[in-house]
């Protein structure tokens, strides 16, 4: 940027600081910085990152610079870079967009701390704001929720409802909210056919009746009642789950449900929803007993926990550029497997004792990646149900398999795409055969070289090649990063807090 563009964009952003009647220091803790650094943006003697300017124009709804919110974002990455030092895992996005779709069931005003600032958890915030639910952020990354005694459903924001997975995860707590109204297709990733009939059948349960037209979800609203009801998940998965469980949290009776998700993200939501009064038996188990509280009316702060998706992210940034780096507040408990397979590689760990998130129910610790000779495990890795290898995890180690000697089958059963994605590695140096849609052979050791890529249409994968472009040497470009948005809050700005040399850029 340069000087004269500085100043400019400093004559913009006071002007629009003070149509709001912002401080600095009120603007300062919106952007989650310094009143000082306000200062000298103002007065032009600031670089502001692409990044920057973004979330400026996010703020104060106008552009700035031209950069357009229609363009397309890219990196640009220097790799072949040690990487040393510490980074924070942030908080978990699948729990945040539940508890955002939960804040729904209280009538109380919900605060949700350190909530992680991503592009799924804007689409929701979009939602709720659209159907008249106050959404205001007290600073960077701490948001405040409370719901009007009738929603707007007609007004719901179509299409940012469309560009997120999680609208289908309101069916729960708006249960009984309408006699009918409609709900968008969801939408999120391409990972091949992802049927919601799972949540239908969960949702049922409850007499909740849908109908899928042009669209939309046409769905009718079902009779009162205090019935106990028990029934089992034909499939265990999370977001239907958290489906489940919101719906049965504001229902008069008992409801028992069988073969439930105990991951994260539905663990944090019960701990949420016992904080609103919600009684909930065998949280972190298949099997949950939950006492409905139709009249829900509590005000409540809540940190959701450490995301172990991110947790593996920033763990394979190290392993794959052979750094010693220290990933601080792991959740352990849903991490063990991916360690031990990661040990059974030959992968040297050091792990921290124990110690509690902010929730005061999750187990954290500190884990520190050492320089490695890497080999192929003996057996495939697959992914299972927590507490077995988390299913999103699974991808990153297409690109520690790329850095070990000998050949690494990789079998991804859930999704019918995301597999053959992880082809796109080759272009990058790495030498993985696509077996069947599911299954890949990863041969290693890979000499990573640098190269052009295009970010596919699936989270964990577009973040693969963003990993993998650390370890080759030369300038890579990751282009279209808005996938990865979705999913993490500033990826690239942290890893550059560790060694990285990685830059935002539009065309």
């Amino acid at each position: 940027m340069t000087q004269e563009t500085a100043e400019h964009v400093g004559l913009l952003l006071r002007d629009a600081r003070g149509e709001k009647g912002w401080t600095q220091g009120q603007l300062a803790a919106e952007l989650g910085t310094s009143q000082s650094a306000v200062a000298r943006m103002e007065q032009g003697k600031q670089n502001l990152s692409l990044k920057m300017i973004q979330r400026l124009e996010t703020i104060f709804g106008r552009s700035i610079v031209n950069l357009g919110k229609s363009q397309m974002t890219h990196l640009r990455v220097e790799g072949g870079r040690t990487l040393s030092g510490s980074v924070d895992v942030n908080t978990s996005k699948n729990a945040g967009v539940a508890l955002l779709c939960a804040s729904l069931i209280n009538r109380g005003t919900t605060t949700l701390r350190r909530l992680a600032r991503i592009e799924e958890v804007n689409r929701i915030v979009e939602v709720l704001s659209s159907i008249g639910v106050e959404c205001t952020w007290l600073n960077d990354n701490d948001l405040q929720l409370r719901r009007p005694a009738e929603l707007d459903l007609e007004s719901m924001d179509v299409e940012a409802a469309r560009r997120t997975r999680s609208v289908i995860m309101l069916l729960g707590p708006l249960l009984d909210e309408a006699d009918e109204y409609r709900l968008p297709y969801a939408g999120g990733c391409d990972l091949g056919t992802r049927t919601v009939e799972p949540h239908m059948q969960a949702l049922r349960q409850f007499g909740l009746s849908v109908e899928a037209t042009a669209g939309f979800y046409t769905v009718q609203a079902p009779p009162s009642d205090v019935l106990d009801r028990s029934f089992v998940l034909t499939e265990r998965g999370d977001t239907v789950t958290e489906n489940a469980i919101m719906a049965a949290a504001h229902r008069c009776g008992t409801t028992v449900i069988r073969n439930a998700s105990p991951n994260y993200m539905v663990q944090d939501l019960c701990f949420y929803l016992e904080r609103l009064g919600v009684e909930i038996e065998g949280v972190g188990t298949t099997t949950l007993k939950i006492t409905g509280k139709p009249a829900i009316d509590v005000d409540i702060e809540y940190f959701p926990s450490e995301d172990p998706i991110e947790a593996m992210s920033l763990i394979t940034a190290g392993i794959v550029t052979n750094s010693e780096v220290t990933i601080r507040r792991v959740p352990i408990e849903f991490m063990e497997i991916e360690l031990a397979t990661l040990e059974q590689m030959g992968q040297q760990l050091e792990v921290s004792g124990e110690y509690m998130a902010r929730n005061g129910r999750t187990r954290l610790v500190d884990v520190t990646t050492k320089p490695s000779e890497l080999r192929a495990p003996e057996d495939k890795i697959h992914p299972m149900p927590f507490p077995g290898l988390n299913i999103d995890n699974l991808p990153f180690f297409a690109v520690i398999a790329g850095n070990a000697e000998g050949q690494t089958m990789i079998h991804d059963w859930v999704y019918e795409n995301r597999a053959i994605y992880l082809t796109e590695l080759n272009k990058l140096g790495a030498r993985v055969q696509l077996l069947d849609p599911h299954r890949i052979y990863v041969n290693g050791p890979t000499r990573w070289r640098a190269a052009e890529v295009g970010c596919p249409p699936a989270l964990r994968p577009a973040a693969c090649l963003l990993l993998a472009m650390l370890a080759a040497r030369g300038v890579s470009e990751l282009r279209n990063i808005y996938v990865i948005e979705r999913g993490y809050e500033d990826l690239a700005e942290r890893l550059n807090t560790i060694g990285a040399k990685i830059e935002y850029f539009q065309d």
